[in-house]
């Protein structure tokens, strides 16, 4: 990022109300400054900000720490601090920086709020936009030799677990050391040691956390979905502590003294897993705990056997269950909707790739096969665009295509819908992936050719909902039923006083009272002081969410998500 204002959004990032004047003297700027600053951000940044009568607030908390409080809190806890406000790894750089200084110099901490490189075990790409993930490396040096810290990753999985659990997130540990909440990623923990002479070894740490749903990572979930109001500061001091007294704790005992509150915090503890290692399953068979070392201890057909870390995955359930699912490793999702054609290429659960095109010309699906279609075993989609179009679909595609659609249950959500066959598969799905983003009730928003505002309980029952026409449909009702109104849109005003801004100003508050109208009744439903969360998306999500009254912004939590859909088909093809 080249932009010198990156304090002032670590600043505004508690999500606090701030006067102005007081960031502008902070930062040592003008308050044009700022203004001007803030056009140059990102959008999925730009977007959060509210403006009202000198006071500056985001409407979510993000990721990112100011530097003061993360040099202050390190040092507390006896680490050199250095942050960076775009590098390609945060483990690479203080790899580089450890090897070249003595084994006793004082631990070092690295925290990025963003990664180009970011890494995570097997090699596998760390994703995320800036304000995103909680993302820091740390060194730490042991009187040990490197083949004694097999247990380390443990520890510190179990630090920065047992440190969520504290603050209301039911984290596990998806053994050795991925953080979990069910089925879905949290974080996860990359170590790299260098050994030293004298029996010693420094490892450097490396912890990243899904403060939010970071873009393009398969079957993910994060923090604020649980915590709307996470602060990450709060988050970050609460792992350096534990740390702070593990890692001593570690390098005298090992990992004996941790291992009953690892295995309480393990989620597949004496469930049935398997275990693979190149994409092949090596062993089955029930986990019976943890061993001293490290190694999972498996109790299998032919007794207990011990398996080390390195490139062994871990997968929950008999292997032949998931047999059954190996033509779902490599396909195409497509959400076939009234106007367009979106799609998603997805590899073991994570999107590779995004793509969309008018139906009139499909030829970019045409091409992207020739470059993503080797290996797609399954084509699975959603349409709501009629018969003729799902044929021009599959006369392009070399493999039949499977439509799902609405149903009564799904992933454990209820749909109250009194004949499903009728519902929009568009909407059932767009409810099945709200859950990537929140666990609370939720009012599910897709602004597209028609608009859809849908309720969805904490309990997991889907009540129903409203369709209203889209922007457009509105638009051209105008046109062609009413005189003189035949014109551009102008802009939504809160009293407009064109009528081009009248009428786009009437269109929007339609789609905002019909918003707002089911959130009170999802509010009520739910019950006083429980969250119900937003969740839009579809072409006019950004304009929506700048358009909804802003006291209602700020007191309750909106998330924009892109391809809701996909998600909700992502989660069917993994889950169900």
């Amino acid at each position: 990022m080249n932009t010198p204002f990156w304090p002032l959004v670590a600043l505004l990032a508690d999500g606090l109300a701030h006067d102005v004047q007081t960031l502008a003297n902070t930062l040592n700027k003008k308050i044009p400054q700022l203004n001007a600053a803030w056009q140059d951000m990102p959008a999925h940044i730009q977007n959060l900000l509210r403006q009202q009568n000198g006071v500056w607030q985001l409407t979510k908390t993000l990721a990112l720490i100011p530097e003061h409080i993360f040099n202050n809190c390190a040092c507390q806890y006896g680490f050199n601090p250095r942050l960076l406000v775009q590098t390609t790894s945060t483990n690479t750089i203080l790899l580089e920086q450890v090897r070249h200084l003595p084994a006793d110099t004082p631990p070092q901490i690295c925290l990025a709020y963003e990664q180009t490189a970011g890494r995570g075990r097997q090699d596998k790409a760390w994703k995320n936009r800036i304000g995103e993930c909680l993302m820091f490396s740390l060194s730490w040096s042991f009187l040990r030799p490197q083949a004694e810290l097999g247990g380390l990753a443990l520890v510190v999985a179990l630090a920065v677990a047992q440190t969520l659990r504290e603050l209301g997130v039911a984290a596990q540990i998806k053994w050795p050391n991925d953080l979990m909440l069910d089925n879905s990623k949290l974080g996860g923990i990359l170590i790299e040691t260098i050994p030293r002479q004298k029996q010693q070894t420094t490892a450097v740490i490396g912890i990243g956390l899904n403060f939010s749903i970071p873009d393009q990572i398969g079957t993910a979930t994060a923090i604020q979905s649980l915590l709307p109001q996470a602060q990450v500061t709060q988050i970050f001091q609460g792992i350096l502590a534990r740390l702070a007294q593990y890692l001593p704790r570690f390098n005298q005992n090992g990992l004996n003294p941790f291992l009953a509150d690892y295995n309480s915090l393990h989620r597949d503890q004496g469930k049935m897993v398997h275990l693979l290692a190149d994409g092949s399953s090596i062993a089955e068979g029930t986990v019976s705990g943890i061993a001293a070392s490290g190694a999972l201890l498996l109790q299998t057909a032919s007794g207990e056997r011990s398996f080390v870390t390195g490139e062994i995955s871990l997968r929950p359930g008999a292997a032949q269950n998931q047999l059954k699912e190996a033509g779902s490793k490599r396909y195409l999702l497509l959400d076939a909707g009234n106007s367009k054609l979106k799609w998603a290429w997805v590899e073991n659960g994570c999107i590779l790739s995004y793509g969309k095109a008018a139906y009139y010309d499909l030829q970019p699906l045409t091409q992207d096969w020739a470059q993503h279609g080797t290996g797609v075993q399954r084509i699975i989609g959603c349409a709501v665009c009629g018969k003729a179009r799902q044929q021009q679909i599959a006369n392009i595609l070399p493999s039949p295509v499977t439509w799902l659609p609405s149903m009564p249950e799904a992933l454990g959500i209820y749909n109250h819908y009194r004949n499903p066959a009728e519902h929009g598969a568009d909407r059932w799905f767009n409810v099945i992936g709200s859950r990537r983003y929140s666990r609370h009730a939720c009012v599910v928003v897709s602004c597209g050719t028609a608009v859809t505002v849908d309720a969805l309980t904490d309990d997991n029952h889907y009540l129903g909902g409203s369709i209203l026409p889209g922007f457009h449909l509105m638009k051209e009702a105008l046109s062609r039923r009413t005189a003189n109104l035949n014109r551009p849109l102008g802009k939504p005003y809160a009293f407009a006083t064109t009528t081009p801004n009248a009428m786009a100003s009437g269109i929007m508050d339609a789609v905002c009272g019909a918003i707002v109208l089911m959130h009170a009744r999802l509010q009520q439903k739910a019950g006083a002081g429980k969250p119900v969360d937003i969740i839009i998306t579809g072409g006019g999500a950004n304009k929506v969410a700048q358009a909804l009254p802003n006291t209602f912004v700020l007191d309750n939590r909106i998330e924009i998500v892109d391809n809701l859909v996909i998600y909700g088909l992502l989660n069917w093809v993994e889950y169900a």
